[in-house]
């Protein structure tokens, strides 16, 4: 088991291990000093896990509610968020209550949300179980929902009080769940460490699931990092977003039904590193090694819409400034940088 202390506006520790949700209620009450818990989930973490949970807790002595939503990026909605809202009016919790995200990056962040909206603020407790909200989406303090015009666009920045890792809850992920938290996987390689990339370009989607603990760890403490340097999106965090300008707007394009995250993060990647070439911005070995570790982990280089065609969905990106867009580019594997580029300058670097 290893520990990850994250020292941004609030301090909390990352736990990576196996059975961790079986003992889940041990940890959260060293982490917090509440009494009622709330878990949020979907209906296949449900099944999985909610029972585990909320016995847990109870049998340490907590009152435990559960609130279960239809699984799937389209829930991420303000008409679920509301439903959460009524769940907890309903189940008198109050501010000294805290609220348990158990599942995949769609329950924590709009879990999270809810969190830093309700009554103004609670706590709230990240029990990732996909393989992308372990390596990323639980930790940093992002939280939000979906708008028809585009992801993630209403949200807010607030910490968890704890996040715990059960490596074990990844071997029940179905293939295409597991090569979508791939996607995330790679793209830590490719903007912080070489190192890490060449471990993902050892293995493969099998041999990388013996060391699983290792690499959530490297990608945790790599975003661990980046937080705490910038907690606040306004520098070095922009980085975490490689390939996702472009990955949001396929997820826009295709109505968040047609493709997953990772995967279009993934297509995102390849899509803006090849531009990145043929400007001149980013070597042909990191592309080709890049194009290689996607095949490897059957993660797309490429998505249906031409790039031209994703132009105008960019433009609701977070890190659009004003007339000014900055996509991340990677000259080198483990080496990037977020470019500052006018609205016409990305939209004829894309054209």
């Amino acid at each position: 088991m290893n520990t990850i202390t994250v020292n941004a506006s609030g301090k909390y520790d990352v736990i990576v291990g196996r059975g961790l949700i079986g003992q889940c209620a041990e940890y959260i009450s060293k982490a917090v000093k509440s009494k009622s818990f709330a878990v949020v989930t979907d209906d296949n973490v449900d099944k999985l896990y909610g029972d585990i949970v909320v016995s847990s807790l109870e049998n340490a002595g907590f009152r435990v509610c559960k609130f279960v939503f239809p699984h799937g990026e389209t829930s991420k909605c303000t008409e679920t968020l509301n439903d959460i809202y009524m769940f907890l009016c309903e189940n008198h919790i109050t501010r000294s209550d805290c609220l348990i995200a158990l599942g995949g990056g769609v329950t924590g962040d709009m879990t999270g949300y809810a969190a830093a909206t309700y009554l103004r603020g609670t706590s709230f407790i990240q029990i990732p179980t996909s393989l992308l909200a372990q390596v990323d989406s639980s930790v940093g303090g992002k939280t939000a929902i979906d708008l028809p015009c585009g992801k993630n666009l209403v949200g807010a920045f607030k910490q968890p009080e704890l996040v715990l890792c059960d490596i074990d809850a990844l071997s029940t992920l179905p293939r295409e769940f597991f090569i979508d938290g791939m996607g995330e996987v790679v793209k830590y390689g490719m903007i912080k460490s070489a190192e890490l990339f060449e471990i993902l370009e050892k293995n493969d989607l099998d041999s990388i699931k013996d060391i699983l603990e290792d690499i959530v760890c490297r990608c945790v403490s790599i975003k661990r990092d980046v937080v705490e340097a910038d907690e606040f999106d306004r520098g070095e965090r922009m980085l975490l977003n490689f390939g996702h300008t472009l990955g949001h707007s396929i997820e826009q394009y295709y109505n968040y039904t047609g493709i997953s995250h990772g995967c279009a993060v993934a297509a995102g990647m390849a899509i803006i590193t090849g531009l990145a070439v043929n400007r001149g911005m980013c070597s042909e070995e990191a592309l080709k090694r890049l194009k290689s570790c996607l095949a490897k982990y059957e993660l797309p280089e490429k998505a249906g819409p031409a790039v031209s065609e994703l132009g105008n969905a960019c433009l609701n990106d977070k890190k659009r400034d004003g007339g000014f867009i900055s996509p991340v580019i990677c000259s080198e594997v483990g080496s990037s940088a977020y470019v500052k580029m006018t609205i016409d300058e990305f939209l004829d670097f894309i054209g």
